[in-house]
């Protein structure tokens, strides 16, 4: 049977479609709210619903009376058929003190198969995620409000042991979100938004060598209400989306042309991870108060040359992947003494991720809406397109992933979501 460390990031790869992200708790970025869904994920500057509780704890301020919205949506289709996000969310303002919500999600990753060192069958168990969320907003201003999630989150990987390792299956953490939304710039047109989310210590299933981090996310956004009349409304949403995580590929931070060599105490040790001054050269993340500044120059400023097929040393090799003595590259014929010097700032642009919306109402009852996300570094290009439809206090709405690729996870992803006011 796999280790709990293989199971968890073959489940975070099913999550995010990506596997170029060493994280925890990636469930935490589905997406919930079919209205999102339809235009491209991109809401941090728009969150005028109970979904504001996910994508803009801010949004909440400006909101007036109660509601409650919810989702469910079998998840990526186009892989499994027994995996299912859930989504409740709710608000209530508080006369004099602001407004209160929050939400829970649950992901059922389905049944794993459980075998024996031989691979022999001894059953199955289940891998599920969940966590709850408490809001809070108040307005700063009479166009700018402030808001906060504090969340507590589950992971069960598994509650069976996998081989002789006397390790749990599952981790209990805990989070923030801060989030801001300022209203109506340019003659009222344009609402700007921004938040961090899922703040917080690193998620321990193991040991702390093995703890992976939080998938600690800034988005940006703005809302341009391009026309509005009594019965037509258009909005124009865009979000960019940056992990603050500062990751490090397996490098030579010493310049000695080898990964690791010593202990972290300096001690020769062929096998050991550090070099001779204490630095880390095989392959980590930092601590999440740290990656909230080092992830913007972790893909280009900080860090040496780097190993890229694994053989714990820069180079050896010629072009030709002759092994040679001075040689500048490795066995596959990649450049790796002198690659730190190719970087540049704009390989950081690479990991950002860019959602637009495009939103039409017809006398505020029934809505269409498309969008495109476009993530360069996970290779995601996916058009999305959705509708809407208001009937006194209720709401629903539809959204789904236009793709012409069969074997995409996300093919056949339909979101349908629900809303009351009250």
């Amino acid at each position: 049977m796999r280790s709990y460390r293989t199971l968890k990031l073959a489940v975070g790869s099913m999550l995010l479609l990506s596997t170029v992200y060493a994280q925890s708790a990636l469930f935490l970025l589905i997406a919930p709210g079919a209205r999102a869904g339809g235009m491209g994920e991109a809401q941090v500057a728009l969150a005028d619903d109970a979904y504001a509780t996910y994508w803009n704890p801010a949004g909440l301020g400006f909101q007036e009376g109660y509601e409650i919205a919810g989702m469910h949506v079998n998840w990526l289709p186009g892989l499994v058929d027994d995996m299912y996000y859930d989504f409740l969310g709710g608000r209530a303002p508080v006369e004099n003190l602001g407004v209160f919500g929050g939400h829970l999600i649950y992901l059922n990753a389905g049944e794993q198969q459980h075998t024996g060192p031989n691979g022999e069958d001894l059953g199955t168990f289940l891998t599920y995620f969940t966590s709850g969320a408490f809001s809070y907003a108040t307005l700063i201003s009479e166009r700018s409000s402030i808001g906060f999630n504090f969340k507590v989150l589950y992971q069960h990987l598994t509650d069976v042991t996998v081989g002789e390792e006397k390790t749990k299956g599952t981790a209990t953490n805990f989070g923030f979100d801060v989030g801001y939304l300022t209203k109506d710039y340019f003659k009222g047109k344009v609402d700007f938004g921004a938040m961090v989310s899922n703040l917080g210590p690193k998620v321990i299933f193991n040991d702390e060598e093995q703890a992976d981090p939080m998938p600690t996310n800034l988005k940006l956004g703005f809302n341009f209400r391009a026309y509005e009349s009594n019965f037509n409304s258009v909005n124009i949403v865009y979000d960019v989306n940056k992990l603050l995580v500062g990751k490090y590929a397996s490098m030579d931070w010493d310049g000695d042309a080898l990964i690791g060599g010593y202990n972290e105490d300096g001690s020769v040790n062929s096998s050991g991870d550090f070099n001779a001054d204490g630095q880390k050269e095989i392959p980590y993340t930092d601590a999440w108060w740290k990656g909230l500044f080092t992830s913007f120059v972790d893909d280009w400023y900080l860090g040496g040359d780097r190993d890229l097929d694994g053989d714990r040393m820069i180079g050896g090799y010629s072009a030709d992947t002759t092994l040679t003595s001075g040689g500048e590259y490795n066995s596959y014929g990649d450049l790796e003494t002198g690659n730190a010097d190719d970087r540049s700032v704009s390989d950081e642009f690479k990991s950002l991720i860019h959602s637009i919306g495009l939103e039409y109402w017809y006398n505020n009852m029934f809505a269409i809406r498309a969008g495109y996300y476009y993530d360069s570094e996970g290779k995601i290009e996916t058009p999305t397109i959705g509708a809407g439809l208001r009937y006194g206090n209720y709401g629903f709405d539809f959204g789904y992933v236009i793709t012409s690729d069969e074997t995409h996870p996300l093919n056949n992803t339909m979101r349908f979501s629900l809303s009351l006011e009250f």
